[in-house]
């Protein structure tokens, strides 16, 4: 196993990408997905750990090192997959695995079911399906978004006096994290600009979603995978209380203590995902 990591630029037909390379050139290929703005630091206890595996971890677009969209596009789930596959492509990666988190556990999800020829292995770090959204509501969110996409050019970033208080806000976050991992995901993350510090992430992110699959249509990704998939859930994270939809899993999953960040809020956590994956890596 190699602990080096070697820092990638990766130039698609349509966008650049920032990437973390670990392990082994001749290990079995895998792209990571981290979760929504975070970064390719996201694997950075996690990945070292995992053996056999060349590891190419990205800043999927609008996070990190990597580019923003250009004015006009967006950030659809559509979108994120095709950059996935766009980086199969030029790496001229036929066939290869999948490790996602959170939002990259469900873009990995999409991509394994759309194109099932094209993935090894999927390992899922407490996500699996896209949010659903009841047929009523979709008309008034759509407006919503809209509206919400017209306002954002008057909205200014939020800019910290200094490096500390951009990490502790990452701390709070929609879901917090601790303070070793907010460090970690600022190193990709944060910025200096006038008067302080700003997270590089695009505001676009923040956006909501215009339009919304059906729990159906989410159905219908999962249904299609055709590769060895495993699925770590987080004790304290989004899917513990959701024993229905785990029961109907066509693929195997098991419960790990920690929150949703696990993989890398310490390096105990990190070490028992490492594991989990270690053996799932290695069955034949």
């Amino acid at each position: 196993m190699s602990h080096e990591v070697e820092e990638l630029r990766l130039t698609l037909p349509h966008i650049e990408l920032a990437a973390h390379v670990f392990g082994p050139v001749d290990g079995r290929p895998v792209i990571a997905l981290h979760g929504w703005l975070d970064n390719a630091n996201s694997f950075a206890r996690l990945a070292p750990q995992l053996q056999g595996l060349r590891i190419v971890a990205l800043d999927m677009a609008g996070h990190g090192l990597s580019q923003h969209r250009p004015v006009g596009a967006g950030y659809a789930l559509y979108d994120y997959a095709h950059d996935v596959l766009q980086v199969a492509e030029q790496l001229g990666w036929q066939r290869f695995s999948l490790l996602g988190h959170s939002l990259g556990a469900i873009v990995s999800v999409v991509l394994a079911g759309a194109l099932p020829e094209r993935v090894e292995r999927l390992a899922l770090i407490d996500a699996v399906l896209p949010p659903g959204s009841p047929g009523p509501g979709t008309a008034e969110r759509f407006g919503q978004a809209l509206l919400e996409q017209v306002a954002l050019p008057g909205k200014r970033k939020s800019v910290y006096a200094d490096f500390e208080r951009g990490v502790e806000a990452r701390m709070k976050g929609m879901v917090a994290v601790s303070r070793d991992a907010a460090e970690l995901l600022a190193q990709r993350g944060l910025m200096p600009v006038p008067g302080g510090y700003s997270w590089r992430s695009d505001s676009r992110l923040t956006l909501p979603t215009p339009l919304r699959m059906s729990d159906e249509q989410g159905w219908s990704f999962v249904q299609r995978i055709a590769c060895p998939a495993h699925l770590v859930v987080a004790a304290d994270g989004m899917l513990a209380k959701h024993d229905g939809l785990l029961s109907q899993l066509p693929f195997s999953h098991e419960t790990l203590p920690g929150g949703h960040h696990l993989h890398l809020n310490d390096e105990e956590g990190a070490a028992l995902v490492a594991s989990c994956f270690n053996r799932f890596f290695a069955m034949p």
